[in-house]
């Protein structure tokens, strides 16, 4: 109940079809003017009546102009999936934020950002945010092709992919590219997959990286909802 009583109205000014599982969705509206968003923060929106809402990062905003895009990544049968699957433009929309999700202030080049679909957004954003200087990114992946597309199409087409393997192999090479980077003073950002970060976080810290020089941040794990 408090969170809807929090939510402010959009209008849906653009959706533009990137591949089967990804669209991009700009909002517009006066409630999102004079807004302080920063790289990293994240906005809920609200599922239809329900009292369901599911998160995005976006990856720029227009406080100006009151916008804001989101890449809305449709996998599943959830909420988020049926959602974005079917929205239209000039349709309303309620969302709560922006709101803290994760700091990214006082990020030095080199950066390498690691993370899957659920990340491309935080990519656009920290590829845009000043603080970063520009930052390498590396992507698990189910499809190349389509992750490859939607890249192209919002200006990341020199992301590294990785395609997943059903046992997690593919981590190795990921972790060995990593500590190759760690060993040059990169600065890390880990997203997605809860067990990918964790992993990765792990053998980091083993090889003695300060936590200082990491931010992490799961955005979904199997069977669980609401991660962040």
């Amino acid at each position: 109940m408090l969170l809807r009583w929090l939510m402010r109205p959009a209008r849906v000014a653009i959706v533009k079809t990137f591949s089967p599982h990804f669209r991009l969705v700009e909002l517009e509206g006066d409630a999102l003017k004079d807004v302080a968003w920063t790289a990293g923060q994240k906005i809920q929106v609200a599922m239809g009546a329900g009292l369901s809402a599911r998160t995005y990062t976006p990856m720029s905003w227009d406080a100006g102009g009151g916008r804001t895009r989101l890449l809305a990544f449709a996998h599943g049968e959830g909420p988020g999936s049926r959602w974005a699957s079917a929205l239209r433009e000039g349709e309303s929309c309620q969302f709560f934020g922006p709101r803290r999700s994760l700091e990214l202030a006082g990020l030095e080049a080199p950066v390498v950002l690691f993370g899957d679909e659920t990340s491309f957004g935080l990519a656009a954003a920290l590829r845009d945010s000043l603080q970063a200087g520009g930052a390498l990114h590396m992507f698990e992946t189910t499809d190349v092709a389509e992750s490859q597309q939607v890249l192209d199409a919002i200006n990341l087409g020199a992301a590294r992919l990785i395609p997943r393997s059903a046992d997690d192999a593919h981590l190795a090479a990921i972790e060995a590219e990593m500590l190759r980077l760690a060993a040059n003073g990169a600065q890390f950002v880990l997203t997605g997959k809860a067990s990918s970060i964790q992993r990765i976080s792990r053998a980091l810290k083993t090889a003695g990286v300060a936590s200082s020089r990491m931010r992490t941040k799961a955005y979904w794990a199997p069977g669980k909802t609401g991660l962040d």
